[in-house]
């Protein structure tokens, strides 16, 4: 079994200090640090996955097809910086639109990613900006780390680097 870190995309990858939703590539500038800090996961043995909810989806603001564009331009960066993304989840509802299972804190995309890739819950973990992300991790049987929103995230993530 492989160990894994799930991360939420936005304010934890991509900056999203002024754009509550990003749908494109106009939108789209790195949190400041990330490559470095990916970079180093990889070396510890993790698996990189991004798991996100897009209510924007649901509310009509923005389409599949337009985040589907988007994880192409993230992951294409991030390979240009030697970073392997194994795969993206998201959720594309909104909880004010209708109810899924999928939705963070709901643990579904995670347990999904564990499932699929045969992974380690016990030596994976979570980083998220949010309680929802924070939850969705416990619920998954995993460890969740908390960090400041569109921060650099290595003084939350040393115990991962040990």
């Amino acid at each position: 079994m492989n160990k894994a870190i799930f991360l939420d995309r936005d304010g934890v990858l991509i900056n999203n200090l002024n754009h509550y939703y990003i749908w494109n590539s106009d939108q789209l500038e790195f949190v400041e640090g990330v490559f470095e800090n990916l970079q180093l996961l990889q070396k510890k043995g993790f698996q990189l996955f991004i798991v996100s909810n897009q209510g924007g989806i649901s509310r009509g603001l923005y389409t599949k097809d337009d985040v589907l564009k988007l994880h192409d331009e993230v992951i294409a960066t991030f390979r240009k910086n030697h970073i392997v993304i194994s795969e993206i989840l998201f959720c594309p509802h909104h909880s004010d639109k209708e109810k899924c299972l999928c939705r963070k804190p709901e643990p579904l995309m995670i347990e999904k990613l564990i499932a699929k890739h045969n992974l380690n819950p016990h030596q994976s973990a979570m980083i998220g900006d949010s309680e929802s992300d924070m939850e969705a991790a416990a619920r998954a049987g995993i460890q969740g780390i908390k960090i400041l929103p569109n921060k650099n995230m290595i003084p939350f993530i040393t115990s991962l680097l040990q």
